[in-house]
């Protein structure tokens, strides 16, 4: 194998098992596949989210969407056709007020942040594998295996701890300006009407004049028609704002707060990464306890490290792709020289996946669920000026069963991914199907089916003691194995790219 080859290797677990739904609370009618990955290429998990996958640190899963209480279909935004809605300009405007006057709302965010994916996965250790064998660099292909074998083709949330340390467990809340509200000004009493204001006229007249203006309006138009038959060019007052305008606007340069947005890749050997690590994790223990009511023992340092940290996608950098290269980003959102919210995301081959949200709780009310997803949402285009096919804007997963979690759908013009034949369906069309049944095939094509399903089993890449080999060539190696069944179910859960691409571990 070549020494810069790179291949994803993964576990298979399986999804027999009902547990515990993060939306329902039913103790056991959560059900999905789920498999553990060593390591990953962007491209592999692209594969496998526009297959309804979805990752939560290295643990990889796929609701069982027939079975489960709760079905969670994969939703994306097409950022480059997205135009804010009245409530998202209402939001930008929020933060506009509060950065350049230290204007505060009151009440609580009016929106839910990106969904935790740890209280509907149930991620799993790997407890047969060693991961030196995994990552080992001696993997080789056995291209002579492949040839003789007729099946075969050509290889290709511990705590913050119950006594914590470090500055983390000493920081002060969330700077003091997040108290200090801006009081407004009350009328005086007594003065009566303004004399330097025009005399209060009849609401009939009013409007007699405004029909007067209209139709000497309309006749001066048929006139200038008649002169000239070239129509009028829009003005540039006229063109509608773009989100961009409105982010920018939130931004004045002089204001009472300054807001700084930062990506750093997820990367220990990052200088900015580590820098920030504890102000980071602190934000984070703080988060769970305050907003989803943890246990202090479910956001410890290494809950926190597996959640958010941990991820099985590997840096990479293409001559056609963004700057700042695939993988998976921390972006930090910069209050006054503090941390006060940080997006998860993973930056793939043809969109920006959001993996999840966490804010300081005492910024709730600036609705920074719905502000990030704005700004990832700018940021995708952005980065789609430097790389033409990642135009789409991942919001993990759509459950319209719980109405907490329809708000992704506000993000238009969106996309639900057809549980059947993957196959990806305007949003509007779905929601019909969906308030009838929770569980829809959204494709109206009663032909259609899965057009990248495995056929032939004996495909399937696997990884034997070291060793890259389609399965057939496995299987005749260890005569007598009994796990045909498994990974068929698991070559058609992945599809045929996946399948003939990614390596399954076999002890």
């Amino acid at each position: 194998m070549a020494a810069n080859k790179s291949y994803t290797i993964v576990e298979y677990f399986g999804g027999d098992d009902g547990y515990r739904c993060g939306y329902c609370k039913n103790e056991k009618g959560n059900f999905s596949h789920g498999m553990w990955s060593h390591t990953m290429t962007v491209q592999d998990y692209q594969d496998l989210i526009d297959r309804g996958w979805r990752r939560s640190g290295k643990y990889v899963y796929k609701p069982i969407m027939n079975k489960t209480c709760c079905p969670q279909y994969t939703i994306r935004c097409h950022a480059l056709k997205f135009q804010p809605s009245k409530s998202h300009k209402k939001i930008l405007k929020k933060m506009s007020k509060f950065i350049s006057n230290g204007e505060l709302p009151t009440g609580q965010d009016d929106a839910e942040p990106m969904d935790s994916v740890c209280e509907e996965a149930r991620p799993q250790e790997p407890s047969t594998v060693c991961h030196a064998e995994v990552k080992c660099a001696a993997i080789t292909d056995i291209q002579k295996e492949v040839a003789e074998c007729p099946t075969g083709t050509e290889v290709q949330k511990e705590a913050v701890d119950a006594a914590p340390t470090g500055p983390e467990t000493t920081r002060k809340d969330l700077m003091s300006v997040l108290d200090e509200r801006t009081a407004a000004t009350a009328p005086k009493a007594g003065m009566g009407a303004d004399p330097s204001r025009p005399l209060c006229r009849k609401a009939k007249d009013l409007r007699k004049e405004r029909r007067l203006q209209k139709e000497q309006m309309r006749k001066n138009a048929d006139v200038s028609s008649i002169v000239s038959s070239t129509p009028p060019t829009p003005t540039h007052a006229s063109q509608p704002k773009t989100l961009e305008d409105f982010i920018n606007e939130s931004l004045p340069d002089k204001s009472s707060h300054c807001l700084e947005v930062r990506l750093v890749p997820v990367n220990f050997e990052d200088p900015q990464f580590t820098a920030s690590y504890e102000q980071s994790m602190a934000l984070y223990a703080r988060y769970q306890m305050a907003i989803h009511g943890d246990d202090p023992s479910e956001c410890s340092e290494s809950q926190f490290r597996r959640f958010l940290c941990d991820s099985p996608l590997e840096a990479e950098y293409s001559p056609d792709g963004p700057e700042v290269g695939y993988g998976s980003f921390h972006q930090q959102y910069w209050l006054d020289g503090r941390i006060v919210a940080v997006g998860v995301i993973d930056i793939l081959p043809t969109c920006v996946s959001s993996v999840y949200l966490y804010y300081h709780p005492d910024s709730a009310s600036l609705s920074l669920g719905s502000y990030s997803a704005l700004r990832e949402i700018a940021f995708t285009r952005q980065l789609q000026k430097q790389s033409p096919k990642l135009s789409f804007y991942y919001l993990g997963f759509y459950i319209h069963s719980c109405p907490k979690m329809r708000y992704k759908g506000q993000y238009r013009p969106s996309d639900l991914l057809c549980p059947e034949t993957f196959a990806w369906v305007p949003i509007e069309r779905c929601i019909l199907q969906l308030e009838n049944s929770r569980y829809a095939r959204f494709n109206q094509d009663s032909d259609a089916g899965d057009a990248r399903v495995l056929k032939d089993v004996g495909r399937a890449m696997v990884l034997y003691r070291r060793t890259v080999m389609p399965y057939a060539a496995y299987s005749r190696k260890r005569k007598g194995s009994s796990d045909e069944t498994e990974v068929q179910q698991y070559a058609g859960l992945v599809g045929q790219d996946c399948a003939e691409r990614i390596l399954l571990y076999r002890a």
